[in-house]
């Protein structure tokens, strides 16, 4: 999808001066600190989705801000207000996705000042496009791997800012770990059960969860391109794209990402469903109450439950 940068030099010139007006009667905070004096490490992260990660690291000895939060927003549109950057200037630690999925968050980094320790999630991924010629996944927090890689550093950053807390970062990291390798070993299952099988997807939001298990993307790379884009597919690709939910098909799923349904996924989905091929819904963002663990089980758990229908 394209990206619309939401926060402007202006907006962000207002959140600093307001911050500066709060200073001359308020002392200032430690670096790091939570805002308004309250106890422990504050973290900033672009989604809920590395906000329940932070969470699950930090414990109580950290507050943690998501700047998206709300279960239906698309966080490709999201537009940053000055609120967001007086928060990331006060933060210990910022989390963001990078790799072009949430560059205004990228641009709080830069412009509201502050000296946060950043993680850059793409970047610590390691991961590389599949293709000389083929695009990006930046959608890394499908990649069990990168999670846990994102956990240690995270209590490593956390460790840095507050000392005295540094084992306890270190201990809640590895215990988080250890529920990612029992996620893993979902993925593990299902490869297992379902070797090679082909599914379709809207988007390439679940790509990595999709290799993990094993599986096949039988859709039309065309396809899934334009509407990350925003944009319409050709109609050749969209017929083409249909055509997986023929009589006979060989598809066992179709994984959609709920939060960006157009007409002409819901075009896809109808096709599906009308093909008797179970629909798997995925998200970009946690829904409320849930954390990372609990919501990523269930996407796996949805997946393993349609593919075992086939």
């Amino acid at each position: 999808m394209s990206f619309r940068l939401g926060a402007t030099t202006a907006a962000v010139a207002i959140a600093l001066l307001t911050a500066a007006g709060c200073g001359s009667s308020t002392p200032s905070a430690a670096p790091g600190a939570t805002p308004g004096g309250a106890a422990g490490v504050s973290v900033v992260t672009s989604t809920n989705v590395y906000g329940s990660i932070a969470e699950a690291v930090g414990g109580p000895n950290v507050t943690v801000e998501s700047l998206i939060t709300d279960p239906a927003a698309d966080p490709h549109s999201f537009e940053s207000t000055p609120a967001d950057a007086a928060k990331v200037a006060k933060a210990g630690v910022v989390v963001f996705n990078g790799g072009g999925y949430d560059d205004w968050m990228q641009r709080l980094v830069e412009s509201a000042g502050g000296q946060p320790a950043v993680i850059d999630v793409a970047t610590l991924s390691g991961l590389k496009p599949a293709a000389a010629d083929a695009e990006f996944n930046e959608h890394v927090w499908y990649s069990l791997p990168t999670v846990q890689k994102l956990a240690t550093q995270l209590a490593g950053e956390l460790g840095k800012v507050d000392a005295a807390n540094a084992a306890t970062y270190t201990a809640n990291a590895s215990a988080f770990n250890a529920k990612i390798d029992g996620l893993t070993a979902k993925t593990k299952e299902i490869a297992a059960a379902h070797p090679g099988a082909q599914v379709a997807i809207t988007e390439p939001v679940p790509g990595y969860l999709i290799e993990a298990a094993g599986l096949t993307d039988a859709t039309p790379g065309e396809f899934a391109e334009a509407i990350e884009e925003d944009t319409d597919p050709p109609a050749a690709v969209l017929q083409q794209t249909l055509g997986l939910f023929a009589p006979g098909t060989q598809v066992k799923a179709l994984v959609l990402n709920a939060q960006t349904e157009t007409p002409t996924t819901d075009q896809v989905k109808q096709a599906a469903q009308t093909a008797g091929v179970p629909v798997v819904d995925v998200t970009e963002t946690l829904p409320a109450g849930s954390d990372y663990v609990t919501w990523m089980g269930a996407q796996i758990d949805a997946l393993a439950t349609a593919l075992n229908r086939t």
